[in-house]
């Protein structure tokens, strides 16, 4: 799914125009950017957590030629998710057959 699908269901749902949903979907995106970046978490409850750690320099290799290059250390935004979107993505169980 692409940003252009979330938009049409959201125009679907509340029934406005795409152009109407784009101007909600980039505002919400756009705000929860801006959070993430100024206090380093967001937590949306039952969804998930972003939040920025710091990945350590290491050392990586070119498979092709196994030359060694230092990566530096940068900052990266991970995704942790919820309890009730984990349970909700879980594939059903499906029954043994003795």
């Amino acid at each position: 799914m692409i940003k252009a699908d979330i938009i049409k269901k959201v125009a679907d749902k509340l029934g406005i125009k795409e152009k109407e949903a784009l101007v909600i979907a980039d505002a919400t995106l756009e705000a929860l950017k801006n959070t993430v970046v100024q206090h380093g978490r967001l937590e949306i409850r039952d969804f998930g957590v972003f939040q920025i750690k710091q990945r350590k320099e290491r050392i990586g290799r070119n498979p092709k030629d196994k030359k060694e290059y230092p990566i530096p250390p940068r900052r990266v935004v991970t995704f942790k998710m919820g309890k009730e979107l984990k349970i909700s993505g879980e594939p059903e169980e499906t029954p043994k057959s003795e």
